[in-house]
């Protein structure tokens, strides 16, 4: 963690440089709450108010720069990855941000606490009344229509000009939750049925399909330094009852009482009642403990206790994950949010947290979002919108197929470019071709500059899951997400027994040494704001990315 010097500890000399701090200038606004939000009141003045506070990141492009030069095959550094404190070092503060962040709380008398190890994020106990006069703030109760919920919002606030620079985001202000749990299944059967047989045949997907269709390994992992993290946000819990009667079901060459680890964080739990079974956890366990043969799983359990809503999450998460000495190789996450609903401040701080720990040898893994062009989950739109945190440049984002022989786009896979991140070097060609393969077609839709997603695809549609004590099929790219992430866990074990580093960032190695080892998808689209959406086709493309995994070829290309 970043020393408490620089956090808590400031010299009388600092202490007297910023003891006046002039005029606010105005950092953030917003005209009216969301929909589904209602005002109730103004918020009093005494109640508490945990305010996390993003500091200016000190050399991100320096972390960019060392995060390609350990991830892209013809480095001389590929695979040599940053330590927790190199990784760190990038985006901590300057000392003078620093000083003069915390000059000015505690000439309010405030202090701050680290939230990660580089300390660009700090947490800070206040009041709304002392927000309201720090921030020219005026925080108010709204209440979200749908769930009841409260929550203490602001429609503008200001940062005293002296800090404004050290300062990106003050959350939260304006930024409102979505409580939608992002709507991570696109679709689940309501009536349970009993268990189907295993089908290798693909007629519906299970392991035995996915197994035989990418060439997956049946063959127990051997390294127990490898482990692969699964997220799971708003209450949604895994199952261990499930998970054996699934792997009863469709793995009877392992044990069934094969089962995954707990973490948890912001009061996070796993109640093991029937009742309190998820579908997406389910589905995500499942698909990792019985295709990534093995591997020790670990299901990350978020909460709420420290935060009001699944961006929170996202911020607790990587934060969590940033502090620990020995993270996942591997995390997988079924959730994500509409671009533009985020402030391009905060998504631009958590890209750089993922390059982060990806520079430390991590493979993040998003899934691309089930509404097409239109989002995460289709909604009226009149231009396309970009899924967030797959227009990250940091993070793999995987999409959506259906089918066998070949295999076709599933239509509701996300894809597209995003209006927050330029298209990094590592695609640049592909996507280029992409471009000239579209032409006109859609000009103004979409951002042509932008970084296109999804990377990589899987089957999607139709997977067999228990949840509850029964099956039911459920279909997403949700299901796409653990499917890949299981596949590259399995090429890390055989690269950690071979005294080799695990694969960390995957996509320069993606679009460059692995890209013929990826089936190319080239039909299917995915239509949304009232358009067919984007097609599949030769080569890189924004429904269905590089393609589908060859576990084979994918090895040869990882140099086993």
């Amino acid at each position: 963690m970043v020393s408490a010097g620089l956090l808590k500890v400031i010299a009388l000399s600092s202490l007297a440089a910023y003891s006046a701090f002039g005029r606010s200038v105005p950092k953030s606004r917003r005209d009216s709450a969301p929909s589904g939000f209602t005002l109730t009141g103004t918020a009093s003045s005494d109640t508490p108010l945990t305010l996390k506070i993003a500091l200016t990141q000190s050399n991100p492009s320096g972390l960019e720069e060392a995060l390609y030069d350990v991830s892209t095959p013809s480095s001389a550094n590929y695979g040599q990855h940053l330590s927790k404190d190199e990784a760190a070092s990038y985006l901590a503060p300057t000392s003078e941000t620093s000083s003069a962040v915390n000059a000015w709380l505690q000439q309010n008398g405030l202090n701050a606490t680290a939230m990660n190890p580089a300390g660009d994020w700090i947490r800070v106990q206040t009041t709304v009344g002392q927000a309201n006069e720090l921030f020219g703030a005026s925080y108010s109760v709204y209440v979200h229509e749908s769930t009841g919920k409260q929550v203490l919002r602001t429609l503008e606030y200001s940062i005293p000009e002296e800090i404004k620079s050290h300062v990106t985001v003050v959350h939260p202000t304006v930024m409102f939750p979505k409580y939608s749990i992002l709507s991570p299944v696109f679709s689940a059967q309501t009536q349970k049925r009993g268990l189907p047989r295993a089908d290798a045949s693909c007629s519906t997907v299970t392991p035995a399909c996915l197994q035989g269709l990418y060439g997956i390994p049946t063959t127990a992992a051997t390294e127990s330094s490898n482990t692969l993290g699964v997220t799971g946000y708003g209450n949604d819990w895994a199952n261990q009852d499930d998970l054996e009667s699934f792997l009863s079901q469709y793995r009877t060459d392992i044990s069934a009482s094969t089962t995954y680890s707990l973490e948890t964080l912001d009061g996070g739990s796993d109640p093991q009642s029937s009742s309190d079974a998820g579908v997406e956890a389910d589905l995500d366990i499942e698909y990792t403990v019985g295709i990534a043969t093995g591997v020790p799983v670990t299901f990350i359990s978020v909460g709420e206790s420290n935060n009001d809503g699944d961006l929170d999450g996202f911020l607790d998460t990587i934060n969590y994950l940033l502090d620990q000495d020995s993270p996942p190789q591997v995390i997988t996450t079924s959730y994500g949010d509409w671009e533009p609903d985020i402030d391009e401040a905060m998504a631009d701080n958590l890209c750089n947290a993922y390059a982060q720990l990806g520079a430390r040898g991590v493979s993040i893994m998003f899934a691309s979002g089930d509404g097409g062009v239109s989002g995460v989950q289709d909604r009226d739109c009149t231009t396309f919108v970009p899924e967030f945190p797959s227009g990250c440049p940091y993070i793999t984002s995987v999409g959506g197929t259906t089918g066998t022989n070949p295999e076709t786009a599933v239509s509701f896979s996300g894809g597209g470019f995003s209006n927050y991140w330029a298209t990094p070097s590592y695609q640049a060609n592909a996507v280029s071709g992409y471009l000239d393969y579209l032409g006109s077609t859609y000009s103004g839709l979409y951002n042509a500059s932008g970084r296109g997603f999804p990377d990589v695809a899987t089957q999607a549609q139709d997977f067999e899951i228990v949840t509850g004590g029964a099956a039911e099929p459920v279909s997403g790219t949700s299901c796409a997400s653990p499917t890949f992430a299981s596949i590259i866990s399995l090429l890390n074990d055989e690269l950690i027994a071979a005294g080799k580093s695990p694969l960390g960032f995957l996509n320069p190695w993606l679009y460059s040494t692995a890209a013929s080892a990826l089936t190319d998808i080239t039909s299917g689209d995915n239509p949304g704001c009232n358009t067919d959406g984007f097609s599949a086709t030769t080569g890189w493309d924004p429904v269905t990315g590089l393609g589908t995994p060859v576990f084979s070829k994918l090895k040869t290309a990882a140099g086993l």
